[in-house]
């Protein structure tokens, strides 16, 4: 299995068992996550309940919540809306704190392509969920998640030179 870590913090964001494709020349990663619903699960352990004074209101009071498997799994952290200006001044940030971290052939493809990458997730800007791995870090990558027209599943966008594979 491999995991993609952020490359600034080491914080798991993804892994294999969430196909994904490229975008914006490869700069961009799109991932599909999918609402799924955790928590009570019934288990039948072959008892009877009236024959042991059990009726159908006592028990464990599970709750059920419906949650994204991509944010649960790698227990992304929801950040407030960023605005064009908040946004572009992380963008800024975030190309200094990550070119420094590549190696010259990934640094000159990244410079080369993240300003097309860039002006695509400004266009998307009102329509984005930002997220941040789970230690929270100031200077990690940004996971953005947006619904596709008319989808009710969400579609996240990852910086492919952001995150590094981990095989485990």
């Amino acid at each position: 299995m491999l995991v993609y870590q952020d490359l600034l913090t080491d914080d798991e964001l993804l892994s294999d068992s969430f196909p994904y494709k490229e975008i914006q020349n490869g700069v961009l990663w799109e991932v599909e996550g999918k609402w799924v619903v955790m928590g009570a699960v019934d288990v039948d352990i072959g008892a009877n309940p009236s024959a042991e004074g059990n009726g159908d209101d006592e028990g464990v009071d599970d709750q059920v919540v419906k949650v994204v498997d991509i944010v649960d799994t790698f227990r992304l952290q929801e950040q407030p809306a960023f605005d064009k200006k908040q946004f572009v001044t992380y963008m800024k940030r975030y190309i200094k704190l990550l070119t420094a971290k590549l190696d010259a052939d990934k640094r000159e493809e990244f410079k080369r392509n993240i300003e097309g990458a860039t002006k695509f997730l400004l266009s998307k800007l009102s329509d984005l969920q930002f997220f941040v791995g789970e230690s929270m870090h100031d200077d990690g990558t940004l996971v953005f998640a947006y619904y596709k027209d008319g989808a009710t599943d969400p579609t996240f966008l990852y910086f492919a030179h952001g995150l590094k594979e981990v095989k485990c």
